[in-house]
């Protein structure tokens, strides 16, 4: 499966309505078997933008393709001097009370799984197991020679030593990690190459254009066989990657609810659409079904 370098959906049809009910919402997650789908929207709150909502990169923004990465020595110097300089933004951002929230619905015995689509690690670091990480991480480095794995502080690591005094001004983060800066800021940037065999590095995440692991998405496939249920939290669903799992669970006669603020790709397979923010909402949800949200740890 690949993703599709889709930037964009306009609807083609008049689609339901968005609500401000959220008792559907509370009503698939008491019956349980809840299939969680979550999308950048989720991590907004924690300071990471979406793509597509008000305010998103898109409008300044295009993210990189796996073929133009993988093709061109000055592409890999823009999107690592780039990424370099987002990877500190997104090494500070802490869930929000969504993460928390759909970490309590799982603790609960709740959900029978959780997908997202997201990079940032932040459903893991509230506390969430077994997450599926359908667009792969940030938090993790591949060789695209020797297939090496490993941690991206270690890269970070050695990028900073590699780049000394390299503090530019970003216009902005984005939701791959990656930062606005110009080509001036860029300037020569120097990539470091895979310490085992001198290959080229790229983060452990699917790029536009380029294939989800075929386990990956069978996985995720047989997540949507096996729940009652699927609850989109956050995601606009243009890409197909994303959009194929609602329209097989809407195939199976399975409930769909989305919580997102704007339309999406596949309202027309959900019962609703409840155009609230997502903190509050599941909040909301959680009191209602008698659930606390905890804070991490150590943290707050």
């Amino acid at each position: 499966m690949r993703m599709r370098p889709t930037l964009s959906w306009t609807p083609t049809e008049a689609l339901p309505p968005g609500t401000t009910d959220l008792e559907p919402v509370a009503e698939v997650l008491s019956t349980g078997g809840v299939l969680v789908l979550s999308g950048a929207g989720i991590s907004t709150e924690s300071g990471i933008p979406d793509y597509r909502g008000e305010g998103g990169s898109l409008g300044r923004h295009t993210p990189m393709t796996y073929q133009e990465f993988t093709a061109s020595p000055r592409a890999r110097r823009r999107y690592w001097a780039r990424s370099h300089l987002g990877w500190r933004t997104f090494g500070r951002a802490r869930p929000n009370t969504g993460h928390r929230a759909v970490a309590a619905f799982g603790r609960h015995g709740l959900l029978s799984g959780l997908i997202t689509q997201n990079v940032d690690g932040l459903h893991q670091a509230a506390g969430s197991e077994g997450v599926v990480e359908l667009h792969g991480s940030l938090g993790r480095v591949v060789c695209l020679s020797c297939g090496d794995s490993s941690p991206r502080s270690e890269l970070a690591r050695r990028l900073e030593e590699a780049n000394a005094g390299f503090e530019p001004v970003a216009a902005g983060i984005n939701p791959d990690g990656d930062a606005d800066l110009t080509d001036e800021q860029v300037g020569d940037f120097r990539v470091v190459p895979c310490a085992i065999c001198g290959g080229i590095l790229k983060p452990d995440v699917v790029f536009f254009g380029e294939a989800v692991p075929p386990q990956r998405v069978e996985h995720c496939r047989e997540l949507v066989r096996e729940a009652a249920s699927l609850l989109v939290l956050g995601s606009s669903l243009t890409v197909m990657s994303g959009l194929r799992f609602v329209r097989q669970a809407a195939q199976a006669d399975k409930p769909v609810v989305i919580v997102n603020r704007d339309p999406t790709r596949g309202d027309r397979h959900a019962l609703t659409r409840v155009a609230l923010p997502l903190g509050t909402s599941l909040t909301t949800v959680a009191a209602r079904l008698g659930i606390t949200v905890d804070a991490i740890p150590g943290k707050d």
